[in-house]
């Protein structure tokens, strides 16, 4: 067996190489087509693009990846070509509802804005989604849901159609994936149905919003949050100076979600081939005041709230490096340091 890891995979290092694997450890971006000759598996994050031209002629039976997006594998090719795909589906949820709720209330706090009884429109319920309203219902908001796909299927359950969640929300948060229905579904017929003053916060993907329709919808919106771009790592400035909170697409790096995603790449490689050992692998690791912690949120109100979010993920840090180092893109990254996650 041969496998060829993106070497910043948190944890990955030496797991395979005991059960007889070549392992051939590069970053995710300078990974090529030669490298690939031989090998079984490919594991990645989304920095590899996995296309005809990476995979064409190769060995590749396999393609792991330690995230829960795949916008950079071409997913038909794959299967037209008999490789198998396997995500880290919900691995990066709770890290994505803490980004949610640290950049809330921590413009709510820097704007005066009450938010106490708000209403959120979630777009996109699956795992970040679901676990978005999870926290949001805990806290006693109000949630509006849209998901066309799960309303289809859960016709008992009470989905809203797109406008009603963009005219009745107080503060509307993405977590949708993009696909040909999906792709610049925020655009200005999107934000004009939005509430005056209301918050938008994209934590998904970037290629879900048309960039020039936010920037002439931003003076009449509440706080906006983008830690996701068209176009990554080139950043469009100009909707960067407009933006309340800027980040290099980190929303999800947290050091539970890097365990799981890790943990889900290395468990589908070890089913694939057999690896017994690994099945139910998972990283541990020894640094204690990273392990997630509860928040009581009981009788607090929303500047305690606000205090306490900010103490667990103080969001303005990630915001002030990326301003001051935009050109630095996916260095930030690469060396970002795994925060802790929270719940409520």
């Amino acid at each position: 067996m041969k496998f060829v890891i993106d070497r910043a995979i948190p944890f990955i290092e030496g797991v395979f190489e005991p059960y007889g694997a070549e392992v051939i450890y590069k970053d995710g971006p300078e990974i090529v087509r030669k490298d690939l000759l031989d090998a079984d598996a490919l594991v990645i994050r989304t920095r590899t693009r996995c296309n005809a031209s990476l995979l064409k002629g190769t060995a590749v039976k396999l393609i792991a990846t330690a995230t829960a997006s795949m916008d950079n594998i071409d997913q038909s090719w794959c299967k037209e070509h008999g490789i198998y795909v396997q995500n880290a589906s919900g691995c990066n949820a709770g890290g994505v509802t803490n980004y949610v709720f640290s950049a809330l209330f921590g413009t709510a706090s820097r704007k005066s804005i009450p938010i106490e009884g708000a209403t959120i429109g979630i777009i996109g319920l699956g795992s970040a989604g679901s676990r978005v309203e999870e926290t949001a219902l805990a806290l006693g908001f109000k949630t509006l849901r849209y998901d066309p796909l799960r309303a289809e299927k859960e016709w008992h359950t009470e989905f809203h159609d797109l406008d009603t969640v963009l005219e009745g929300s107080d503060v509307i948060t993405m977590h949708i994936p993009v696909n040909a229905t999906t792709r610049g579904m925020a655009n200005a017929h999107f934000f004009a149905r939005m509430k005056p003053g209301a918050f938008f916060i994209n934590a998904a993907q970037g290629e879900l919003v048309v960039e020039k329709d936010l920037l002439r919808a931003i003076p009449r919106l509440g706080p906006v949050a983008l830690d996701a771009w068209c176009h990554e790592p080139n950043v469009n400035r100009k909707l960067m100076d407009l933006v309340d909170i800027a980040t290099p697409h980190i929303a999800g790096y947290t050091l539970q979600g890097k365990q799981i995603g890790t943990s889900l790449a290395i468990r589908a490689v070890a089913r694939f081939f057999s690896l017994k050992e690994l099945y139910e692998f998972f990283p541990t690791t020894e640094i204690l005041e990273y392990q997630a912690v509860k928040i009581d949120a009981h009788d607090k109100t929303q500047g305690q709230i606000a205090s306490v979010i900010q103490y667990n993920y103080p969001i303005f840090t990630d915001d002030f490096m990326f301003r001051m180092n935009p050109d630095r893109f996916n260095e930030l990254r690469v060396n970002y340091r795994y925060r802790r996650e929270f719940y409520f």
